[in-house]
């Protein structure tokens, strides 16, 4: 199976560089450094490194106290973060500047990881989230570099698919040194896959254990400050195509009940920047982008957040939250930032991807579920018109926040098990 698997990696290759072209012409990063998507670049200077890998932009917020930890904890070695996609790479880029090296992460052939290995040299290898590639993870394991699955989650959907290759799948599962887990119904469809029990670990979930900037508070206030501070504003966040569509009719529907209603609206992939400034004017809908560095007038009805690594400062200016990829079936995003700021935050019924902090949420009431764009407009409506109601909600969400924090404690105590002394 391992072999059907390579030798068909190898000829999709092609293919899969040939999308990835393709995709450049809206993100030219995708087709910058393509060297290091086959372990084709120069050595690093550093003899070893502790490797961290997470994929796009939600794994690499995801990552953010585990990487602030990391770099406290070892200042002796280097940390390399590396991601799949350029925006993941330009998140990584916003939160740590030049405190991480950054690589795109190898292709999972065994020539590209060997390369990789070669010019990296790490001690260990943290996969963030449910990363499982049977090469990379088999051919570290083989050199002797410790491999952890970190934060991982595992949807019942997911699990089917990995179910289907069960052979391979276990053969992956083995090669881990431990897998740190965010709840056990995660930890009980891995060890349904093959997992070895005596290294599963439920730790939590390591978004709970988000910081924010100490001067987020003041740049959501200046930003409200521009936006208008006597007018209620909600977001819309992580937005996809076939979403705005149906946020931009809830909105029409809130103006007529509060006609200075000012939506934010930021889309999840910046390559839908322009399409849905776009879209936001065609449904008439007066528009100012973040990128105009202009402040809303009284009649502005849609700011456009569009910029990367600015979403916690979006929240902060806002009253209550949407996030999205939930009115259609991307599985959800992020609830954890609007929740760590005090919002009461809204979803649609597609969260497969976040059920355990959609269940944690909505038992202390501060998440509801919508199904369209009417029920989005009236519940945004009724939230909108009820401060103290939104100020109760607030306090709870903070709460539950506070209540589940500890699993990045849980982790490193892990990774420190496996990190060999000097």
């Amino acid at each position: 199976m391992a072999r059907f698997y390579t030798a068909l990696l190898y000829l999709l290759t092609p293919l899969v560089v040939g999308r990835l072209l393709f995709r450049s012409w809206q993100i030219p990063g995708y087709r910058q450094r393509l060297g290091e998507r086959f372990g084709l670049f120069p050595p690093l200077a550093a003899k070893e490194t502790l490797w961290v890998h997470a994929v796009s932009v939600g794994e690499v917020q995801a990552a953010a106290p585990l990487l602030r930890a990391l770099t406290k904890r070892y200042p002796h070695l280097p940390l390399l973060v590396t991601t799949t996609t350029p925006t993941g790479a330009q998140q990584l880029q916003n939160i740590f500047g030049d405190q991480v090296l950054h690589r795109y992460a190898p292709y999972d052939l065994p020539g590209a990881v060997k390369r990789f290995l070669q010019r990296t040299r790490p001690r260990l290898l943290v996969l963030v989230e449910t990363e499982l590639w049977p090469n990379l993870i088999c051919t570290c394991h083989q050199a002797g570099i410790p491999v952890v699955l970190a934060n991982a989650r595992l949807s019942a959907r997911s699990a089917q698919g990995y179910s289907r290759l069960m052979a391979l799948t276990q053969m992956t599962l083995n090669c881990l040194s431990a897998l740190a887990v965010q709840t056990p119904a995660d930890g009980q469809r891995l060890l349904a896959l093959g997992a070895p029990p005596e290294r599963l670990t439920v730790t939590g979930n390591i978004k709970f254990d988000l910081t924010m900037a100490p001067s987020l508070a003041e740049e959501g206030a200046s930003l409200r400050r521009q936006l208008g501070t006597h007018r209620p504003v909600w977001i819309a966040a992580s937005t996809h195509s076939g979403e705005e569509e149906l946020i931009l009719a809830a909105h029409a529907h809130l103006r007529q009940v509060l006609p200075n209603a000012l939506l934010i609206l930021v889309p999840r992939h910046p390559e839908r920047f322009s399409r849905v400034a776009v879209l936001c004017r065609r449904s008439g809908f007066a528009l100012v982008s973040w990128s105009d560095h202009h402040p809303c007038q009284a009649d502005t009805a849609v700011y456009l957040g569009d910029t990367m690594g600015r979403l916690p400062m979006f929240y902060a200016a806002a009253d209550l939250a949407f996030v999205g990829g939930s009115l259609v079936p991307t599985g959800g995003h992020n609830l954890l930032e609007p929740a760590a700021l005090g919002l009461p935050t809204l979803q649609g019924p597609h969260h497969f991807n976040f059920a355990e902090v959609t269940r944690l949420l909505e038992e202390a009431g501060v998440l509801q579920e919508v199904a369209n764009s009417e029920e989005l407009a009236a519940k945004v409506a009724y939230w909108l018109q009820d401060a103290n109601l939104r100020h109760a909600m607030g306090e709870r969400a903070r709460a539950v926040i506070n209540a589940n924090r500890g699993a990045l404690a849980r982790l490193l105590t892990i990774l420190q098990q496996l990190i060999p002394e000097e």
